[in-house]
């Protein structure tokens, strides 16, 4: 990612490690977490894709990372909120939280497209 450029990385459950552990060695603008998590869980798939096998860089990730954005929903069916407090914890981030959202499965999500909207520069 060049100089004068920004990039906005934005992922939900698989894809949102990976650009976790992409913003531990690489610069973005921002970054947007849903739903996310720092450990495996006790999923035996969880452990074997090696994800949670090293510690979080959070403060690479901190440094890389210009804006840090997270949603999360203390119903979530498949994460304990604890899991996804560590995340804005550790990160410091601008954390979105509900408690009627589940696992943000639905097909509208205003407030992450509000959420982009607000980082985008508007023109002088």
């Amino acid at each position: 990612m060049g100089e004068g450029t920004w990039s906005l990385v934005s992922g939900m459950v698989g894809p949102k490690r990976d650009l976790t552990r992409f913003s531990e060695t690489h610069q973005v603008f921002a970054i947007i977490l849903v739903s996310a998590y720092t450990s495996d869980l006790g999923d035996e798939n969880e452990r074997e894709s090696g994800y949670f096998s090293r510690p979080w860089q959070w403060e690479k990730i901190k440094s890389n990372c210009r804006h840090i954005i997270q949603f999360g929903s203390t119903d979530d069916p498949f994460l304990p909120w604890r899991e996804q407090q560590a995340v804005a914890d550790n990160l410091n981030a601008e954390l979105h939280k509900y408690t009627d959202r589940g696992h943000f499965q639905n097909t509208e999500f205003n407030d992450l497209l509000d959420a982009v909207k607000k980082l985008i520069p508007t023109p002088v």
